[in-house]
């Protein structure tokens, strides 16, 4: 459902969260886009972010990583808005479409989602709290603060199956 950053060290620079509204890059594709994508489901799996991502600090893998199928769209539970719910680290392809057109579809709709307009940039400071609706929500970490530390707890809260 949504997940809680708290910041306990951070760098005097750098280390800045991106936050995106998947609602808003929903609304604003085209009407064609949205009758195209009304009812696809895509493949999310964890497989090849997280095999071997920890191997160097002697962490072992797991013997599967989670993956789900989830709808391209999903409506939110509360608001009744729909938001894209695809993304890079996770989103695989498009259940039932060429691979080639899926390929091409995912690729748009990274970059589409990724748009500055859909976005805010959260600024650490020590002490910090971050809490956002992973449903409706994408965030990337800036990892622009090499040698120095960014340390806190995440906690996600557990919300239903995307529909």
């Amino acid at each position: 459902m949504g997940s809680i950053l708290y910041i306990r060290q951070c760098p005097p620079r750098g280390g800045d969260t991106l936050f995106a509204s998947m609602v808003a890059a929903y609304e604003s594709l085209s009407e064609r886009m949205k009758i195209y994508l009304d009812g696809l489901t895509a493949l999310h799996d964890g497989e090849t972010t997280y095999r071997g991502l920890y191997a160097d600090a002697g962490v072992a893998d797991k013997p599967s990583y989670p993956r789900a199928e989830h709808p391209v769209v999903r409506t939110h539970p509360v608001t009744g808005n729909k938001a894209l719910y695809v993304n890079r680290g996770f989103t695989r392809h498009i259940i039932g479409i060429p691979r080639d057109e899926s390929d091409a579809m995912l690729a748009y709709l990274y970059q589409h989602a990724e748009n500055p307009l859909f976005q805010c940039r959260f600024r650490w400071s020590e002490n910090a709290i971050a809490f956002w609706d992973n449903r409706c929500v994408q965030h990337r970490a800036m990892w622009d603060y090499w040698p120095l530390t960014r340390a806190g707890t995440r906690v996600t809260v557990k919300g239903e199956r995307p529909v």
